[in-house]
């Protein structure tokens, strides 16, 4: 349990993977640009159009993952915040990833860390890393909450430094600097108790392998299912294993399978087939 009463992370990530039998994710990127036609470009629609994909997909899905930048550059936190109480009314059960990839140190990174668990309420939070352990020390202390640290991006652009050698290393023949990102993650960034995960493209089966190897019980956030063309069937048998959860997202495929005023189904019909395509795809346990 948390700090707070509210159930840890992990178990609402154990809970909802068992309740559900889903491996989805369901990414809330609303563009009113996309939205129906009654509502297009109309940025005040933006919680009426993400609680109705809350209602029509919640009992398919093992967590939903709202994009911050979606909400701010609209003026939306507001619409956020109602969000994230509706998906608590509504889904207690599932938990809510805040994809905001905040890194930074000391003050600023406490505050980065209220806003998402204060504010937002979120169970958990995407992070760069890349300033090191001081940089995830502000968000250890909110207990039971998830920090869920960018490793192999989905974009072909992260290989320009994840997939760069390290010079150095206390590894024989030396390693990838996501491969070191993994080992911290799965190693001595946890030993504080905190609940750690990594983000590890889909488009990337075979890192997803190697980052599951270095990092055998973490959870992976594996974005790149969908739009991204990301295969699912090897992310899931990449990655899957019976005690090491893997949250496989998909944002635009669900979001805007339809156009009309039946988006709302049509996006619970495109979330039943990824969760079939996923679920098929597990190890046999």
């Amino acid at each position: 349990m948390s700090s707070a009463g509210h159930p840890s992370f992990a178990a609402l990530l154990r809970g909802a993977e068992r309740r559900a039998q889903s491996l989805l994710c369901v990414g809330l990127d609303p563009e009113p640009a996309r939205f129906p036609e009654r509502w297009r470009d109309d940025a005040a629609r933006i919680f009426d159009f993400c609680a109705a994909i809350v209602d029509a997909t919640h009992d398919l899905v093992l967590a939903f993952k709202p994009q911050i930048a979606y909400f701010a550059a609209h003026r939306a936190e507001e619409q956020l915040e109602r969000l994230v109480a509706h998906m608590r009314r509504v889904a207690p059960e599932v938990p809510v990833i805040l994809d905001a990839k905040r890194g930074d140190i000391g003050s600023t990174a406490e505050m980065y860390a209220r806003e998402a668990f204060l504010r937002y309420r979120a169970d958990a939070v995407t992070l760069s890393p890349f300033m090191g352990y001081d940089s995830l020390e502000p968000y250890m202390r909110h207990r039971g909450k998830g920090l869920i640290l960018l490793c192999r991006t989905s974009n072909a652009g992260g290989s320009e430094l994840q997939a760069q050698r390290l010079a150095s290393s206390d590894v024989p023949g030396g390693e990838l600097l996501y491969e070191r990102i993994a080992r911290l993650a799965a190693g001595e960034w946890s030993r504080s108790g905190a609940e750690l995960g990594l983000v590890v493209g889909a488009t990337f089966p075979r890192e997803v392998a190697r980052v599951r190897e270095l990092a055998p019980t973490l959870p992976l956030l594996i974005p790149g299912v969908g739009a991204q063309g990301g295969d699912a069937g090897a992310t899931v048998r990449a990655g899957w294993r019976a005690d090491a959860p893997i949250i496989v997202n998909s944002s635009r495929a669900v979001l805007y399978a339809g156009a009309g005023d039946d988006f709302a189904a049509a996006a619970r019909r495109a979330a039943e087939a990824t969760r079939a395509l996923l679920q098929a795809a597990r190890l046999p346990e």
